[in-house]
């Protein structure tokens, strides 16, 4: 299986999630300090994950380390595409140059990934993609349109894909995390911004990157062979 962005936040819980329930895990990122760190903390699984530099925005450069793992240990059946990055924006300040980088980001590697393992999946008769949306779309947060624009097309792209690939038993499936306690998103809150989300969540508690893999790990799994098309939201009840 591939997790993108599986080097940091909840992309490691994701990694780590799957590592040590067995699964053969490689994981994509950019980031080789933070993902070299996770790959010597998770050596103890079995097997152990593996880590893959990628700069997803470069098409040919994904679709080519997928092709490698798919060569080199067969066809990939789980993908999860979790790679994103919030940078806040003002309509304002928004450039082409900028749109381009940011829906590249947020939403063009995740449509290409989902190409790229949909044939081996499709031989295969089964294969599960998890595309992470979010719930900044839902409330209409301030200050990230492009990301928020983004976030609402995966969710219409899960359920093309779903239908797409439905017929070979080929599953797709969103999940909208709400806001979950990683290291990036507590430079944006103060203790009381923190406080006024948990006082909006139905449940008063921090979400935090293991319980979007445990998500992941049951939507990736045989018991939910019917779950497909559609987002399952992970917010404590927030929106």
């Amino acid at each position: 299986m591939v997790v993108t962005g599986g080097g940091s936040g909840i992309g490691a819980a994701l990694t780590e999630g799957f590592a040590r329930q067995g699964a053969r895990v490689f994981f994509l990122d950019i980031a080789e300090q933070a993902s070299q760190a996770l790959k010597q903390d998770l050596t103890g699984c079995d097997p152990p994950p593996e880590f893959r530099a990628c700069d997803l925005q470069n098409i040919e450069a994904l679709q080519a380390t997928l092709s490698d793992i798919n060569v080199d240990h067969g066809p990939i059946d789980v993908l999860v595409n979790n790679a994103a990055n919030d940078d806040r924006h003002a309509l304002a300040d928004v450039t082409p140059a900028y749109w381009d980088e940011r829906i590249g980001v947020n939403l063009r590697h995740l449509y290409f990934a989902a190409q790229a393992v949909a044939p081996g999946m499709r031989d295969r008769g089964r294969g599960v993609i998890l595309n992470l949306g979010s719930i900044s779309w839902h409330l209409g947060l301030p200050d990230l349109s492009i990301y928020e624009t983004a976030k609402a097309g995966i969710e219409g792209m899960t359920r093309a894909l779903a239908r797409e690939l439905g017929t070979d038993g080929v599953r797709v499936v969103c999940i909208v995390p709400g806001n979950v306690r990683t290291p990036r998103q507590m430079q944006w809150y103060t203790p009381e911004g923190e406080a006024e989300i948990v006082a909006a969540q139905c449940l008063k508690g921090r979400i935090e990157p293991m319980d979007v893999a445990a998500l992941a790990l049951f939507l990736a799994s045989d018991d939910a062979r019917y779950i497909t098309g559609h987002e399952y939201f992970l917010d404590a009840g927030w929106r």
